[in-house]
């Protein structure tokens, strides 16, 4: 689970729905990706980094996955 992701996005006010909306992604891919079932593409982890304000390849660091 990317308990961090979710935080984030939560002190942000957005809900999966606004940052799906944002990314151009569908709300269930920002669901997965939060629990930890998918790995975005390169190209949605900079989006949504882009958005919430991050690196994205923190999405790729082994220990953040757990975090």
């Amino acid at each position: 689970m990317r308990t961090w992701l979710k935080n984030l996005r939560l002190s942000k006010n957005l809900t999966q729905e606004k940052l799906a909306e944002m990314v151009g992604v569908h709300t269930s891919m920002i669901n997965k990706i939060e629990l930890g079932n998918r790995t975005p593409s390169v190209k949605t982890a900079k989006d949504i980094a882009d958005v919430l304000g991050f690196d994205w390849i923190l999405f790729f660091e082994k220990s953040r996955h757990t975090a």
